[in-house]
């Protein structure tokens, strides 16, 4: 016959909108963790081809089904050692917003972890120091089994424009060395 209809109360309701995803890797010792929405895919690490020229941290670029993405290795970008390629190293691509216009990037990681839940009341704000990133690449600071993650904000870690000028600043040869 008829079902009863139930709803969730009210604040059960804005506690699950406050719940965000983010899937978590590993670079040397430290966990991060980027919002699941940015995510597209994570694909085997190999198949580079190098592009002369570049900053340390863009290791080249793949094809990606026809398309042409940068791969940025994350630790570098960081401004710590390249990642050692192992058997679990492995290319997150993320979609980067860009204006009105959406950029794919692929990142290289040490290994991908897990899909994790943290409600906002979990994260903590980006701490002013201490963090051996930039803290304008911090988003802020999840807390999961009494540990924290860093939040990535992939906007600013991946911004296109900022690649683009060091880039741009890595393939100029130098006034003495042109003459």
């Amino acid at each position: 016959m008829g079902a009863l209809a139930t709803t969730a109360s009210p604040v059960a309701a804005a506690e699950a909108a406050d719940i965000r995803q983010y899937l978590t890797f590993a670079l040397g010792s430290e966990m991060f963790a980027v919002g699941t929405l940015s995510v597209k895919e994570i694909i085997e690490y190999g198949h580079l081809t190098e592009v002369p020229m570049m900053p340390g941290f863009i290791r080249g670029v793949i094809n990606l089904r026809g398309a042409v993405v940068p791969v940025i290795d994350l630790a570098a970008r960081f401004g710590r050692n390249p990642t050692q390629i192992t058997r679990r190293t492995c290319i997150v691509i993320i979609e980067v917003p860009t204006g009105e216009e959406r950029h794919d990037i692929g990142v290289v990681v040490d290994a991908v972890s897990e899909v994790l839940e943290i409600p906002a009341g979990e994260i903590e704000p980006a701490p002013a120091f201490g963090a051996k990133i930039r803290t304008d690449f911090i988003q802020g600071m999840g807390k999961v089994n009494g540990k924290f993650v860093i939040l990535l904000d992939v906007g600013k870690v991946l911004s296109v424009d900022e690649i683009s000028t060091l880039a741009s600043v890595a393939g100029q040869v130098p006034q003495a060395m042109a003459a």
